[in-house]
């Protein structure tokens, strides 16, 4: 399997639990080539991705039976990416694509992406996506119904169990703690109108801590990404006590889990969108989540939805979102072995669907 990437947690999660399910068929993924170095497999950096290529393809066509792209082309130009669909075709080698986004969220304008779509969707052999929602705008849009497979799980079971105890033993007290992670300010996010909101929230209903994580490169001077505005609206902020401020780079996993799972209720500002990993590492971590209906991220989950689009920001829908989920309580946590079981199940059905290609391809007799 030629998965683009194969580091990613969500490929990853794509392999039954190890020692849960030997009857799922083994999927031995390539790993991936090192773009500083593409003779050597990566560590830790895939993009951007070697394998996404013709003259890799050709190359390599001995090393995979199937193709399947989930990220990581971005910057092809459409004719890149006609080239390796051609590539694959004279190879004999189909092509799967997960369609996890049908809005990139790094691109001011749809017009870029939708250009690649045009490209994989109708040359794939075989779609995917994460929700029936999803699903429906694509059978729209190309006249193609994907196959729906859930989004798996991010944090591990084992680590979900550990954080389903230390919540049950420290209980409930202290104020409400509502988070925007501002990260490295995606042009799919618009966090200073939420957060604008969320301070007049806690300003009108009190026991609430506004909570505000961003990386250095948006939020310290000299940053590449640095966003002035934003910046220095935050740091006023946190002088005069209104919001918590931290600022840092990317958190180690370790450190992520315990970020998510300090919070009630984690804010997503986003404009626009499709599907959310974050999201899904709240679920695991019990941590509520507030979502705009941009996207499909209700269908991925339960969530406290309010309307938030390239048109703005509701900020009475905010408001209801963020106080039905304090009135709500913690969610209940998903069950660590639930979460296993999805995953392996997730598994099962990406081992049935390559099976069905390589048979149609006459690989598999």
């Amino acid at each position: 399997m030629a998965s683009i990437p194969s580091g990613h947690v969500y490929v990853r999660h794509l392999d039954p639990l190890p020692g849960t399910a030997p009857e799922i068929p083994e999927i031995v993924r390539l790993p991936d080539p090192d773009p500083d170095s593409p003779d050597n497999p990566a560590t830790g950096k895939w993009w951007p991705p070697v394998m996404l290529s013709a003259q890799w393809i050709d190359a390599n066509a001995d090393l995979f039976d199937v193709f399947h792209i989930h990220f990581g082309f971005d910057a092809l130009d459409p004719r890149d990416l006609q080239e390796v669909v051609a590539a694959l075709r004279r190879n004999g080698k189909p092509l799967v694509y997960t369609v996890h986004d049908l809005r990139n969220p790094h691109h001011e304008s749809p017009a870029a992406h939708d250009a690649h779509l045009d490209v994989l969707i109708p040359g794939a052999d075989a779609l995917i996506t994460l929700t029936e929602g999803a699903a429906a705008e694509i059978e729209h849009r190309w006249g193609r119904r994907p196959d729906v497979i859930a989004h798996p799980h991010v944090v591990e079971p084992q680590t979900m169990a550990q954080y389903a105890r230390r919540a049950e033993e420290a209980g409930s007290g202290g104020p409400y703690r509502v988070g925007v992670h501002v990260k490295s300010l995606r042009a799919s996010m618009d966090p200073l109108p939420v957060i604008r909101v969320l301070l007049e929230l806690a300003r009108e209903d009190g026991g609430m801590v506004v909570q505000v994580n961003g990386h250095c490169d948006v939020l310290e001077p000299g940053g590449a990404r640095y966003d002035a505005e934003l910046a220095q609206f935050l740091e006023r902020k946190s002088r005069s006590g209104e919001l918590e401020l931290h600022i840092h780079d990317f958190l180690p996993d370790d450190q992520l889990w315990d970020y998510l799972a300090g919070l009630d209720l984690s804010v997503l500002p986003y404009r626009f969108g499709t599907h959310s990993g974050w999201l899904e590492a709240c679920r695991d971590l019990g941590t509520a989540v507030a979502a705009p209906d941009c996207g499909f991220y209700a269908d991925q989950g339960p969530v406290f939805g309010y309307s938030h689009n390239e048109d703005g920001l509701d900020a009475a829908s905010l408001k209801a979102a963020v106080r039905a989920a304090r009135h709500a309580g913690p969610p209940a946590p998903l069950e660590p072995r639930a979460r296993a079981e999805q995953r392996n199940a997730i598994a099962a059905r990406h081992a049935e669907l390559y099976a069905e290609l390589l048979e149609r391809s006459g690989v598999l007799q």
